[in-house]
């Protein structure tokens, strides 16, 4: 059984990674892969309450790897995380399966308390690099975490967040729920405009419109100050 989940995580990473050749090549030169195997066998001894190897093993796979997987994180099935470096999982995260994370990313937590403080992820949910999901809430299934983000509220399943504070964005065409394709970096460029680009066109284009009424009401005020210049014109020369 151990092994066949091993191999399920080397297929998911040749699946979403072309840059992957061969089931070896995942296995000794892809940190994403080496992190779940220590992270695997040091969340077995958490919860044995063998806690501080499964710690000690934890601080070894970031040492060797560079990603921190806390043991106590519960992670699902065919977790792939690209390049790596610098992702950080924390004590009370929960990962559902086929979950993708890119360097960077942080699934951290904003309070003290030692209860659930970190997020949980649902099925198929992709995060990019560098973004940060911060609080004990949900991000529901196939749900996209553009580059950068700070995500710090619930979620809902198959939305697209962007931004600082993160924010649903619009996709340009409807994004039908059977539509699974895998998307890099978890944001179709192609596909979802720019919140603040889209902000900043509505304000051009409300500028814009004040500008032409403006002339609008300059022109008409020429045009009437002719007409009194004409009529007062027109009095003087009265005999």
């Amino acid at each position: 059984m151990f092994l066949k989940k091993l191999r399920e995580e080397i297929d998911a990473t040749i699946a979403r990674d072309p840059a992957a050749r061969s089931r070896i090549e995942v296995v000794l030169c892809y940190p994403g892969f080496q992190a779940i195997l220590i992270y695997r066998l040091a969340h077995w001894f958490w919860v044995r309450k063998w806690r501080l190897t499964g710690r000690f093993l934890s601080h070894v796979g970031r040492v060797l790897t560079g990603i921190e997987i806390h043991p106590g994180a519960k992670i699902g099935r065919r977790l792939f995380i690209d390049h790596g470096m610098a992702v950080v999982i924390g004590e009370t995260a929960e990962i559902g399966d086929d979950v993708t994370l890119y360097q960077g990313v942080t699934l951290g937590g904003t309070s003290l308390h030692s209860g659930k403080r970190h997020p949980t992820l649902g099925d198929g949910v992709i995060v990019g690099s560098g973004a940060q999901v911060l609080g004990s809430f949900t991000v529901g299934a196939r749900a996209r975490i553009g580059a950068n983000a700070v995500v710090l509220a619930e979620v809902p399943p198959g939305a697209t967040m962007v931004g600082i504070p993160a924010k649903q964005a619009v996709p340009r065409k409807a994004v039908q729920p059977e539509d699974c394709r895998f998307l890099p970096y978890g944001t179709p460029c192609d596909e979802i405009p720019d919140p603040v680009a889209r902000v900043l066109n509505a304000l051009l284009d409300e500028v814009t419109a004040l500008r032409a009424r403006v002339s609008a009401l300059e022109g008409e005020a020429v045009h009437h100050g002719n007409g009194h210049a004409l009529a007062a014109d027109s009095v003087e020369r009265r005999p």
